[in-house]
């Protein structure tokens, strides 16, 4: 069973060093029984990030590896390198930690068990734990319940940066999924739904607040009307894959 943990990154130089030390010092010291590898998938970069993880992998080659796209775009980053990975299973993790790493495990292990074919953190699970603003709570509870109505599903948090997928089951819908920033994530549930495969939710414990030199780069307003159009597109496709069986 090898899994390949992905860090999407776009200009990250400020944190990265440190919060790379601590994904890769818990997986040294978890004694994970499974083959793993960190993935930084460095995206549309300018800053020295692609340099700081050419330093980890010279330090770690059996544990670090890095790729560099020349455009920018969380999905499009996510999408294109498991499109050519032969892991079995393919997870990711916002570096700014907002989700720690010791609750990988916990990620994983679902799946490792056959208990599920996609597995996804969720912020608003009675169990979950979250410092974030109001302002921040409201929109993404506002967020999860227009995407109910427009595209049914069962689970509480569609944008949590942490989930992990097993690769048959992404090489089976990624045709579907499109958008090449964050709405892949909600992409990632709904069409794993749609395809009839088993997705668990686990609560975390979520501080978007962990590290003040590092601000969210997720901008609501000016981003909500990409969400919506990508909502009504993905609405679509459903619907004429839907005519076609």
């Amino acid at each position: 069973m090898r899994v390949e943990i992905c860090l999407p990154v776009k200009d990250e130089e400020k944190i990265l060093a440190d919060n790379l030390q601590r994904i890769l010092d818990f997986c040294l010291k978890a004694n994970l029984n499974f083959e793993w590898k960190i993935i930084g998938l460095v995206n549309g970069s300018s800053d020295k990030t692609a340099q700081i993880f050419s330093e980890f992998k010279q330090k770690n080659p059996s544990y670090v590896d890095y790729v560099e796209l020349s455009q920018p775009g969380k999905g499009r980053a996510i999408r294109e390198y498991w499109l050519n990975s032969t892991a079995d299973i393919l997870a990711y993790l916002d570096i700014d930690l907002a989700v720690l790493p010791n609750q990988l495990p916990e990620l994983l292990l679902p799946i490792i068990n056959e208990e599920a074919d996609l597995v996804i953190g969720s912020r608003l699970m009675p169990e979950s734990k979250t410092n974030r603003s109001l302002f921040r709570e409201a929109t993404s509870r506002s967020f999860n319940s227009l995407v109910s109505i427009l595209l049914p599903n069962k689970v509480s948090d569609l944008q949590c940066g942490f989930k992990a997928v097993k690769r048959e089951v992404f090489n089976r819908i990624v045709k579907e999924a499109k958008d090449n920033y964050w709405l892949f994530d909600t992409e990632l549930i709904v069409l794993s739904y749609y395809y009839g495969f088993r997705v668990k939710e686990i609560p975390v414990s979520w501080d978007e607040n962990r590290y003040q030199k590092r601000v969210s780069k997720v901008k609501i307003i000016r981003d909500m009307g990409k969400f919506l159009k990508g909502l009504f597109l993905l609405r679509i496709r459903l619907y004429f894959i839907r005519r076609a069986k």
